[in-house]
């Protein structure tokens, strides 16, 4: 499952994600509003965890908004505002949980994946296949009645294969659902995982790898990459890789009709002494 941790405090956004990644969650990560917005016209998110006050403002403004166009996605509020008037409001204006700070690092994990099984697509209790039973409410997965050790990774892709039972889940698929932006696309993580889970779960082999697509359900695949306002979709999360691959910063605002426009500066790659008088750090705009 992908969660979008929207948290201005550096400190507890990596911590927090942090723990989430150990339970489990794709997380990808967003200091402000607007680059959260951003993150949310080019990805879909199972659940988005707020923090109440980010240095664009308060955002529950925008959460009621979302609401009331029938954004349905479940969000959890963290905030220090914790009075029981703020608590309401929070309630009252969309948030399906709230959460006060300071917090147990658990809590977030548990608050998150109790508001994903209320999810519109709702999980059922129990994923089975064969002898292979995933209690999702505990978190575990059995074989033959045996508890089995899996990686968060693990679970999560395992996961995915028993939602869509004996249907070929792509490549693409299982990307989208169990990796975050901080993973690199091109990179043979999915087929290490599928590797080892084909191990953990032995014989009789349950994970069967299908070549190729039918020519017919191109166009249907093709769509998974199409954003709301008709670009690929998949130009933001190039360009943040490029950001942390050189060390840059990416601003990132939505554009009106859909879609996002960002700004990346790139740090120059040779000492300002050597550089010369009319030198300067690379600068990039562009919309996605």
């Amino acid at each position: 499952m992908r969660v979008l941790l929207v948290e201005d405090d550096e400190d507890l956004r990596e911590v927090t994600a942090a723990g989430l990644r150990g339970g489990g969650f794709a997380v990808d990560c967003a200091a402000d509003g607007p680059e959260a917005d951003g993150l949310l016209h080019v990805n879909a998110y199972d659940c988005v965890v707020l923090d109440r006050m980010v240095p664009s403002g308060d955002t529950l403004a925008p959460l009621e908004a979302g609401r009331r166009a029938g954004w349905s996605v479940p969000v959890p509020c963290l905030t220090a505002l914790d009075s029981l008037d703020e608590r309401v409001r929070g309630l009252e204006s969309g948030a399906d949980d709230y959460l006060a700070k300071p917090f147990a690092m658990r809590e977030p994990v548990l608050r998150v994946r109790g508001l994903s099984r209320r999810a519109p697509v709702r999980l059922p209790s129990f994923l089975c296949c064969a002898d292979v039973v995933m209690d999702v409410a505990r978190h575990e997965v059995r074989r033959g009645g045996v508890l089995m050790s899996l990686s968060p990774k693990e679970y999560a892709v395992l996961q995915q294969l028993l939602v869509h039972g004996e249907a070929v889940v792509t490549r693409t698929g299982l990307l989208e659902h169990c990796r975050d932006e901080m993973a690199d696309p091109v990179s043979n993580v999915v087929d290490a995982v599928v590797a080892g889970l084909r191990r953990k779960l032995g014989s009789p082999a349950l994970v069967h790898t299908v070549r190729g697509v039918d020519p017919a359900r191109l166009p249907e695949l093709t769509e998974r990459f199409r954003s709301p306002g008709g670009g690929t979709g998949i130009g933001l999360s190039l360009v943040r890789r490029v950001a942390e691959a050189h060390r840059g910063t990416l601003a990132v605002r939505p554009r009106p009709g859909g879609g996002a426009e960002f700004v990346l500066r790139l740090a120059p790659t040779r000492p300002r002494r050597e550089r010369g008088a009319g030198s300067h750090d690379s600068l990039m705009t562009g919309r996605s």
